[in-house]
């Protein structure tokens, strides 16, 4: 949610970030209905703070006509007509500010500086990490798991429709090493503070972190409940402090949590359907921090290096890409992705968003601090970043390490959680 000033003293910031997100065109008519909202809104104000001082006179001259003698009656029913064009104005200002306020909550998160500009071909490699393995004598990762034995694609879709996971064997006990292995490395060497979420959220959660209403048909409901599967643990962490205010000494504060991540995809039909590349349901730890305005940029960078921590360790070639405006999310200000190379299908896999949201999402979920210097609340900023995504992660590890007689090496930090040092 932007400040609701915004529209009424810098319009063109928001004009600036549609137009780097490519985005002025499809949502320049919400603009300038929610700028004619806003002109509505201050002319009823205007209007009834005339009609006020013209009651309030009213109602002076009344008292003194009465204590003189005098009849008021007249002038009563003036008042009263008063009164009923007053109560009048203020319904068609609540009704302005109730559409503006809703109309805001489409337009997207305001960029940061050094976004640039464009879709996804303006989108800048900032560093790279490992060697590439080359894409040559190499099988795709859903071949290798088949024969390993460790993922069965056909009874998961019998049992909840293609896009659903079944791992087995070694293959459950990977994906538990890998979520022991991040928690661990988080909050032991990175200081996180670890949660264990719900799995389901409220309206009012998906709200605060925008996923609703933009992305409302993209999740999974329970309807008589009005409850959501999560799409990402960033929602029941990031509203934990929804309509709190934290003390500012307390900041920046760090969260990991593990939670399974369920998302209908819609509109990607037959893109990067095989193996692991793009499921409904899928597992994540996620990291998300609270800071202060001032100390946020360095928080993003913080936060991004935990996150290719975890790809150093698994010894996984990526690489860090700043996404342009036309690539990044609706509410992030500026997300960095790592990519791991995946040799088997010839091609750099996302696993991780770190993204920094400015106010957007506390301002949604009302999450406030108090300076420590005193002063009135102000806003936390929120960011947060997958650490990381196991599917694609998954397919790296199988493509990335699998050997000539069909097995795959184990990295050094999963050996322990897996009891071997090979699959197969």
């Amino acid at each position: 949610m932007h400040d609701l000033r915004l529209l009424r003293e810098r319009p063109d910031l928001l004009r600036d970030a549609l137009r780097r997100r490519g985005a002025l065109d499809a949502l320049a008519p919400t603009l300038e209905r929610a700028e004619a909202l806003e002109r509505s809104r201050r002319e009823a104000i205007r209007a009834a703070e005339a009609k006020r001082a013209d009651s309030n006179a009213i109602s002076q001259e009344v008292r003194r006509r009465k204590q003189a003698g005098d009849d008021a009656g007249a002038l009563i029913e003036q008042g009263r007509r008063l009164g009923a064009e007053l109560e009048q104005l203020d319904r068609e200002r609540a009704d302005a500010e109730a559409a503006y306020t809703s109309l805001v909550a489409e337009l997207p998160n305001l960029l940061l500086a050094d976004v640039p500009a464009g879709g996804e071909e303006a989108n800048r490699v900032i560093r790279s990490w490992g060697t590439p393995r080359p894409a040559t004598a190499v099988r795709p990762h859903w071949e290798i798991a088949e024969a390993l034995g460790i993922l069965d694609l056909p009874r998961a879709a019998k049992v909840a429709g293609s896009g659903f996971l079944v791992f087995r064997g070694l293959g459950a006990r990977l994906v538990r090493s890998l979520m022991s292995f991040m928690l661990d490395l988080h909050t032991i060497t990175h200081g996180y503070e670890e949660l264990w979420v719900p799995a389901v959220v409220n309206r009012a959660s998906m709200f605060g972190t925008a996923q609703f209403p933009k992305f409302e048909d993209e999740q999974y409901g329970l309807v008589a409940e009005d409850l959501f599967l999560v799409p990402t643990a960033e929602v029941p962490v990031t509203n934990l402090y929804r309509d709190e205010i934290l003390e500012g000494a307390t900041l920046p504060r760090a969260f990991a949590a593990y939670s399974p991540c369920f998302r209908r995809e819609a509109g990607a039909h037959g893109k990067d359907t095989r193996g692991l590349l793009r499921v409904h349901q899928f597992d994540k730890v996620e990291l998300v921090r609270y800071s202060t305005p001032e100390h946020a940029p360095a928080q993003l960078e913080l936060l991004t290096s935990h996150a290719e921590a975890v790809l150093q360790q698994l010894g996984l070639a990526y690489r860090v890409v700043l996404l342009a405006g036309g690539d990044t999310g609706f509410a992030s200000a500026k997300t960095y992705d790592l990519e791991v190379w995946a040799p088997g299908v010839g091609k750099w896999l996302e696993v991780s968003s770190c993204s920094t949201f400015t106010d957007f999402q506390a301002r949604r979920a009302n999450i406030r601090y108090r300076p420590a210097a005193g002063g009135k609340p102000a806003f936390v900023h929120t960011l947060n970043g997958s650490g990381t995504a196991f599917p694609r992660l998954i397919a790296a590890l199988l493509e990335q390490y699998q050997e000539a007689d069909g097995s795959v090496r184990v990295p050094d930090v999963l050996r322990a959680g897996l009891g071997t040092d090979r699959l197969g």
